[in-house]
């Protein structure tokens, strides 16, 4: 089985997306944090942009959270690109921590991806995708530390960079989340579920058509078309919120995106 994952993963792992191609620690933060609720194929569109204005933390960070919010662009959830902003900082004054869980928005997952990603440590991460791949051949919901003990033993001997992406390529591309490829999978014969598991729970996103979301983003995007507007312009309950997290600022009567 294990050989069999990694003939799949040479063949059919994802190998073609961007931020696959480097090591560098700063860019593959910044995928991960991209990738965060969002799905590949946007991502994909705006990461190279992204990393042409911003190739480094100190560049990021100099540029100032507003144009970090502004490059962001319709990625959706733009805290992250605050948090992000706030992470350049600190690497840029202090260097990369001993523990990335350290930098502002950066959690046990996101963590232990770059670590496989740039250093190829032995780590193992699990998101979602690789949790869903866990769960099924496991037959049973795991919690964090079983999930990663799973992974390690269903990729042996894969270690490292390779078994991230492949355990996640697979949870990506053949043991989705609604119609599993289970056919195609090189991990069926040990799987104890063959794609059903009567534990997984799909959490369907709320509607954004119409919801406070969408007021959000539609006064973020003023912001960021037109500069300043007044505040008696926009709709004020959701600019309290983009001002309390720190993605607009107030001058003289005028909203603006954040300055620092």
């Amino acid at each position: 089985m294990t050989r069999a994952l990694a003939r799949w993963y040479l063949d059919h792992g994802r190998h073609n997306l961007p931020w696959r191609a480097t090591r560098d620690r700063w860019a593959v933060l910044v995928s991960e944090v991209m990738l965060q609720q969002t799905q590949v194929p946007r991502v994909r569109d705006a990461y190279e942009p992204f990393m042409s204005r911003f190739p480094s933390p100190q560049a990021a960070a100099e540029a100032g959270p507003g144009a970090l919010i502004a490059a962001w662009g319709r990625l959706g959830y733009p805290r992250r690109a605050r948090r992000l902003w706030e992470a350049a900082v600190r690497i840029s004054t202090d260097g990369w921590p001993d523990d990335l869980r350290d930098l502002p928005g950066v959690g046990r997952y996101t963590a232990a991806a770059i670590g496989a990603q740039v250093d190829d440590s032995d780590v193992i991460g699990v998101e979602v995708n690789i949790r869903r791949v866990c769960e099924r051949i496991a037959g049973s919901a795991l919690s964090d530390a079983a999930a990663e003990a799973e992974a390690v033993e269903i990729a042996r001997p894969l270690s490292g960079r390779d078994r991230l992406l492949a355990l996640m390529d697979i949870g990506a591309t053949v043991c989705t989340a609604h119609q599993p490829k289970c056919v195609e999978c090189p991990l069926r014969s040990a799987c104890a579920t063959r794609g059903t598991l009567a534990t997984e729970t799909r959490h369907r996103q709320a509607r954004y058509e119409g919801s406070f979301r969408q007021r959000r983003g539609m006064v973020l995007g003023r912001l960021r078309a037109e500069g300043a507007v007044r505040t008696i312009d926009l709709d004020g309950e959701a600019l309290a919120s983009l001002l309390d997290d720190g993605l607009a600022e107030v001058t003289r009567g005028k909203a603006h995106l954040p300055r620092s």
